[in-house]
C-alpha cells in the first residue's frame, strides 16, 4: 500500500476528507506501489493480452526491446494509489469521467511508481448544492522520477457542510 511521500498531505485522513478539504494549488505525493513480471503477464492475459505485455521472448524482439505493463494495467496501479491515499472514503460521489489520458514511457517489470496529485479546480455544484467538483492533475512517476503516465481527473464529493 502506498504512502504519503511528504510532510505536506491532507490534514485530514481519506476517512473524513470532504470536499473543503481539496484545496486548489495544493500538490500531494504518494508511493510506491512495484509492479512485478508476473503482475504484467497475469494482468494483460486477462485484460490485454497483446504478445509486447504476455510473451517475454516476443517482447523482447519488439520496440520496446521488452516486457512493458498495459496502459491499462498502468492505469489501475495509478488508481490504487488515488483510491487509497488521495479520494475521500465518505464523500466520494462518482467522477463523470477523465481526461488527457497519456502513457509517455513504458512500464517495465521491477519498476517503483509513485504519483503527484495536484488540484487543479474545486468547485461548488451550482445544480446539486450538497456537492463539489474536483479536478485533479495526476503524474505517476517510476522510480528514476520518469513519467510514465498523466491524465485529469473529475471527481464529485460531498460537502462537509452543505
Amino acid at each position: 500500500m502506498s504512502a504519503a511521500l511528504r510532510d505536506t498531505d491532507f490534514r485530514t485522513p481519506t476517512t473524513d476528507r470532504y470536499f473543503e478539504d481539496y484545496r486548489v494549488g495544493a500538490v500531494h505525493e504518494y508511493g510506491y506501489e512495484t509492479i512485478t513480471e508476473q503482475e504484467i503477464v497475469d494482468f494483460a492475459r486477462l485484460y490485454d493480452p497483446q504478445p509486447i505485455h504476455t510473451d517475454v521472448e516476443f517482447a523482447g524482439t519488439g520496440p520496446f526491446e521488452g516486457l512493458i505493463a498495459s496502459g491499462v494495467h498502468t492505469l489501475a496501479l495509478l488508481m490504487r494509489m488515488f483510491v487509497s491515499q488521495y479520494l475521500s472514503n465518505v464523500a466520494s460521489l462518482a467522477s463523470p469521467g477523465v481526461d488527457e489520458l497519456r502513457w509517455p514511457r513504458p512500464v517495465r517489470p521491477g519498476d517503483s511508481m509513485w504519483m503527484r496529485a495536484t488540484v487543479l479546480e474545486a468547485r461548488r455544484s451550482q445544480s446539486k448544492p450538497d456537492r463539489g467538483l474536483v479536478r485533479t492533475g495526476l503524474e505517476l512517476f517510476n522510480q528514476r522520477d520518469e513519467v510514465v503516465m498523466t491524465m485529469s481527473a473529475v471527481n464529485f464529493l460531498a460537502l462537509r457542510e452543505p
